[in-house]
């Protein structure tokens, strides 16, 4: 007989086995008015588990058309900053190197075009030559290198046709922040927004972007999740980039782990390890810190708490000298001209730092001995 995990099934999968090694199997119930499966009962729902089972059980993983199982982020992905030329036009050159680099000191990918991308300067046409110079790059790059394709603006029929473009040149995921006009306030709005932008992609993992200091969207995660969960079939987790480490945790425990919660504060990785979570993150200051930050992740996972302290302070410093120069998508930027890939200007508003403050800076950063410990290309 076959047998359907329910678990995996309600992701958007099946399973199938038995000794006959017959090839008959039944669809997922999310995908199909077919339903008659039974729930395994011998082995573990967990997928993980099934996986490592899969010999014993002679059993075989089959996505079905829609295939919602959402892999799980492990690791640090970088979101990129945005090269203009000096004209303030995009540059595309960089980015095959940019890749390279964030790959070589241990990063899992990028989440381009959000907020440290400056994505809410860039026109519709900049932001997908952007997102299929980044997926070309990523192709051309050894092992899994994921592009998340940030996709949110004040406009939702354009963000539903920058998440099509995403999913047609091959992106491995799509997100959106909450818009900052008009701002949300209320969980049935997010939700609606999220769902319909989602659809745009339904075959990519679809991330929330959680960063209410940009947009005033103060709403509580939990709830969200208990919004989406079933509603919005590829709604994979949260990027969380906010002070709450309680909430944070909150939203990873909720229904058993079901949501990925990638944390989005640098400052703040080992607490979190601490917590039992934040298995995968997106951060801004990985871009030229990358190496120490993964570092943490490493030395925690080695039981090597002192090493995992000395990353974390290190790189908080590291942030401390950022603070004094317009933070990371002005003083965060123009650090990478100083390690060696000059990414060029900001867009207006954003006021560019000068000569005089980029000496000052650099200054900063030799003091705590940071061009011995960044990122190297």
């Amino acid at each position: 007989m076959y047998v359907a995990c329910q678990r995996l099934s309600a992701l958007g999968g099946i399973i199938v086995g038995g000794e006959s090694g017959e090839s008959e199997y039944s669809e997922c119930s999310e995908c199909s008015e077919y339903s008659e499966y039974s729930e395994c009962s011998e082995y573990s729902e967990c997928f993980s588990a099934l996986k490592k089972t899969k010999k014993k059980l002679k059993l075989k993983i089959i996505p079905n058309k829609h295939n919602h199982i959402m892999e799980k982020i492990i690791g640090l992905i970088n979101a990129p900053f945005t090269p203009f030329y000096a004209n303030g036009d995009v540059n595309l050159e960089p980015i095959p190197a940019y890749a390279a680099m964030l790959q070589k000191n241990g990063l899992q990918g990028v989440f381009i075009n959000g907020s440290s991308g400056e994505g809410y300067m860039l026109t519709e046409d900049e932001r997908m030559r952007l997102a299929e110079a980044w997926v070309e790059a990523a192709r051309a790059l050894p092992g899994d290198f994921k592009v998340i394709v940030h996709v949110g603006s004040c406009c939702v029929r354009n963000s539903r046709m920058l998440a099509e473009h995403a999913q047609k040149i091959g992106a491995w995921g799509i997100g959106a922040m909450a818009p900052p006009f008009p701002k949300i306030g209320r969980i049935e709005e997010l939700v609606k927004y999220c769902e319909e932008i989602a659809a745009g992609a339904p075959e990519l993992p679809f991330y929330y972007y959680h960063i209410p200091a940009f947009n005033g969207a103060f709403l509580p995660m939990v709830k969200l999740l208990e919004a989406v969960d079933g509603r919005i079939p590829n709604f994979a987790g949260i990027k969380y980039t906010y002070e709450s480490i309680y909430e944070y945790n909150q939203c990873r425990l909720y229904a058993d782990g079901k949501f990925d919660m990638l944390h989005g504060q640098d400052e703040t990785i080992l607490p979190s390890l601490a917590m039992g979570g934040a298995q995968g993150g997106i951060g801004g200051t990985t871009n030229y810190n990358g190496v120490n930050l993964v570092g943490i992740i490493d030395a925690w996972k080695a039981g090597d708490l002192d090493k995992a302290r000395e990353l974390q302070n290190f790189s908080q410093e590291v942030i401390n000298v950022i603070c004094h120069f317009r933070g990371n998508i002005v003083g965060g930027k123009r650090i990478m001209k100083l390690i060696g890939l000059d990414l060029g200007p900001n867009r207006t508003p954003f006021q560019n730092m000068t000569q005089e403050e980029e000496n000052a800076m650099r200054a900063e950063l030799e003091a705590i001995n940071f061009f011995e410990r960044c990122n190297k290309f």
